[in-house]
C-alpha cells in the first residue's frame, strides 16, 4: 500500500516544539517511518503498521505528564445563582387573572404564603388583577418599567373548551409574559395553568399535584436574587 506523501517534513505538534526537534520522514520499500528527534538525543518512530521504537535507554513521550497538564490550566470558573435566602429588600408585583378565579385565588394564596415562608414582607409585595390571562402580559411589561419590582409573578388560569380559543389564550399568555421580561429587563415568571379540564387545574392549585402558585414565587425570588446580587 502506498503512503501518501507529507508536504512539509516539519513536526506537527506546535505546543512541544521546545522538547522536539525538527522532524524527518522516511520510506523504505512498502513501509513509511516518521521519526521525532528529541533534543535528549532519544527518537520516537512511527511505521504505517502502527508500531514504534526507541532509541536509547528511555522513550522520549511526545506529550508528558507535565504537559499534560497544561491542558487542565484553565481560569477559575464562577458560578452565579441566585438564593432563595436573601430576600431582605426584594420587591415583587404578582398580576392575577380574575378568570377562572376559583383556580387563581389558590395559586395566589400559595405564592403568598410562600413569600411570607422566605421572609419576603407584605409590604414588599403588590397584587394586581386583570380580566383574564390575555392581558398578563401588558401589564406585567408596564409594571417591570417601573423600576419598583424586582420580579415579576404571573398567575392564570387557561383550560381547554369545546372550541380552538383556548390554543389562542394559551399562546398569547405565554409570548406576553415573555416579551414582558425582554422589554423590561425585570424577571417575569410564568406561573398561568394551561390545563385539559378542571380537575388537572385544582390538582396543581393545591391539590395533588402541589401548589404551582407557590413553586412560582419560589423561582421569583431565586430569578430577583440572580438580578440583584449578581447581574446588576
Amino acid at each position: 500500500m502506498k503512503m501518501a506523501s507529507f508536504a512539509s517534513t516539519e513536526c506537527f505538534l506546535p505546543l512541544y516544539q521546545s522538547r522536539l526537534a525538527p522532524a524527518h520522514y522516511q520510506q523504505n520499500g512498502t513501509s513509511a517511518i516518521l521519526h521525532l528527534n528529541c533534543k535528549s538525543k532519544k527518537s520516537l518512530s512511527f511505521s504505517s503498521s502502527s508500531s514504534f521504537s526507541t532509541q536509547g535507554t528511555s522513550l522520549c513521550y511526545a506529550v508528558e505528564r507535565k504537559e499534560r497538564s497544561l491542558f487542565a490550566q484553565t481560569a477559575a470558573v464562577r458560578h452565579l445563582m441566585g438564593s432563595v435566602t436573601r430576600t431582605q429588600g426584594l420587591r415583587f408585583a404578582v398580576v392575577v387573572a380574575r378568570f377562572n378565579e376559583i383556580i387563581t385565588k389558590q395559586l395566589l394564596e400559595g405564592a403568598l404564603s410562600t413569600f411570607k415562608n422566605y421572609s419576603v414582607s407584605e409590604e414588599n409585595v403588590d397584587v394586581v388583577w386583570v380580566p383574564g390571562s390575555f392581558e398578563i402580559g401588558v401589564v406585567a411589561e408596564r409594571l417591570g418599567k417601573s423600576q419598583k419590582y424586582h420580579a415579576i409573578l404571573c398567575i392564570g388560569a387557561v383550560i381547554r373548551g369545546d372550541t380552538s380559543h383556548y390554543d389562542a389564550v394559551a399562546n398569547s399568555a405565554a409570548s406576553g409574559v415573555l416579551s414582558a421580561g425582554l422589554n423590561s429587563g425585570v424577571p417575569c415568571i410564568f406561573g398561568v395553568l394551561t390545563c385539559e379540564d378542571m380537575e388537572q387545574a385544582l390538582n396543581r392549585a393545591g391539590g395533588k399535584s402541589g401548589n404551582k402558585g407557590s413553586e412560582t414565587a419560589l423561582t421569583a425570588i431565586e430569578m430577583a436574587s440572580l438580578f440583584e446580587h449578581h447581574l446588576k
